[in-house]
């Protein structure tokens, strides 16, 4: 019984559609690349850049435009983080308005969530949102998002204290449910950006 080959490597297949099908475009290749490998768009932009960054191909100047979508990124893996915030919230939430207190030991996964849900998830995303980009280490990160939850947390009580609903367990809940989905989407749009920017000064320096 003859041997099977291996499959070839999607970066393998890129620099063979290249040398083979001579593309003109970084659109042509891509086309050409899915024929094989139906990937998202992004994912193939991204090896194609790493292939140029490498050395291993030269697209002519002409190329159209590298874009990502933002509801391809948002459905992306880079984007994981978002959907896990959006889970752990809207979880937490539930746990808060159907689990009750005497509901042993279901309660302490409500108190273990609730516990990230007020003292982490709010100041995360607003680190994140502020600083899209890994300028900051995971310790730092960290830190300010506990100090940022902290600060935003009495914030969101004081103004609950005068509206009609006042402090209590479900206007706090749906307020710190709403803030971090909020700030998390605004997190998840300026990460977009930048890397839409990056691609862009990449493909721009590969033009030169």
């Amino acid at each position: 019984m003859p041997k099977k080959q291996p499959e070839k490597t999607m970066d393998q297949y890129i620099l063979d559609v290249v040398k083979k099908n001579n593309p003109e475009t970084v659109n042509e290749l891509v086309k050409l690349v899915q024929l094989k490998h139906p990937v998202p768009e992004k994912d193939i932009l991204e090896r194609i850049l790493n292939l140029q960054n490498q050395s291993k191909i030269a697209l002519k100047n002409h190329q159209a435009p590298v874009t990502l979508m933002l509801g391809s990124y948002v459905f992306s893996s880079n984007a994981s983080w978002y959907w896990t915030i959006i889970i752990v919230a809207a979880a937490t939430a539930a746990l808060v308005f159907a689990v009750p207190e005497n509901a042993i030991p279901i309660v302490y996964a409500r108190y273990v969530l609730g516990s990230i849900f007020v003292l982490f998830l709010p100041g995360y995303t607003f680190i994140r949102a502020l600083f899209p980009e890994k300028e900051l280490d995971n310790i730092e990160r960290v830190a300010l998002s506990m100090g940022m939850s902290l600060a935003l947390v009495p914030i969101i009580g004081l103004i609950l204290n005068y509206t009609p609903w006042g402090i209590r367990t479900t206007p706090v809940t749906l307020s710190l449910l709403a803030l971090t989905t909020i700030f998390a989407t605004a997190a998840i749009t300026r990460e977009h950006q930048s890397k839409q920017q990056t691609l862009e000064q990449t493909q721009n320096t590969n033009n030169k």
